[in-house]
């Protein structure tokens, strides 16, 4: 019979990002040890290849896995609706986009004080409402680290209309620099030829932000 952990599962670390294994631990754990359930979110992980591969896991195919019972599967299912709801929530106050100052306002909280530099990809529907957001990159930009196949792998996926790229300057300066400008053009091109459209690419700084479409480094030829 299933039993509640003696010791709590240890939480995942607060002071950086967790890894989706850290995520996912605790509510594997809620009806085993915290050894155990490391364990299974592992296992969880590799059998259906990631966390978007275990977002579409059916009831059955969750308990397939060792370890996962009925109320464990039914727990991670919860966490997801969770997600999923919440993202409506900021979709809903968002609302469509319309201009960098959304996406600087957006992100800002989130990459305020980051030591390194965070590349976004904000995928759009048909009118212009967040999809999703994805975290492409970590660290100095450069073109092979931040590859239009990475950036564009999700749109596809999930049939965005356009894309807006993002990204953080540590220093406080948003002024673009050279490989700013060139990983922009690579994207426009690459977005013309997949047909999902690259709408901007906003460089924020310390309480202020620099749109590359407002400067005209989006059009064709630039």
């Amino acid at each position: 019979m299933p039993h509640r952990p003696t010791r709590p599962v240890r939480p995942y670390p607060s002071s950086s990002d967790p890894t989706d294994e850290e995520i996912l631990a605790p509510i594997a754990g809620l009806f085993q040890n915290s050894h155990d359930a490391r364990r299974t979110a592992r296992d969880l992980l590799e059998v259906f290849g990631g966390i978007d591969g275990l977002r579409r896991a059916s009831m059955r195919e969750l308990t397939s896995v060792d370890g996962i019972g009925p109320a464990t599967a039914a727990c991670i299912h919860a966490a997801f609706l969770l997600g999923r709801r919440s993202l409506e929530v900021v979709r809903e106050r968002l609302g469509p986009y319309r201009g960098a100052r959304d996406v600087f306002e957006y992100l800002q909280p989130e990459v305020n004080g980051l030591e390194k530099e965070h590349f976004y990809a904000m995928l759009l529907d048909s009118k212009n409402r967040l999809l999703r957001e994805d975290l492409v990159s970590v660290g100095t930009l450069t073109a092979s680290l931040v590859h239009p196949r990475e950036v564009f792998r999700s749109a596809i996926r999930d049939a965005a209309a356009s894309i807006i790229v993002a990204h953080n300057h540590p220093s406080g300066d948003p002024t673009p620099s050279a490989e700013d400008l060139e990983i922009t053009a690579r994207l426009r091109k690459a977005g013309e030829l997949i047909g999902i459209p690259l709408l901007d690419h906003v460089i924020i700084g310390a309480g202020t932000y620099v749109s590359l479409a407002e400067r005209g480094k989006l059009r064709g030829g630039s």
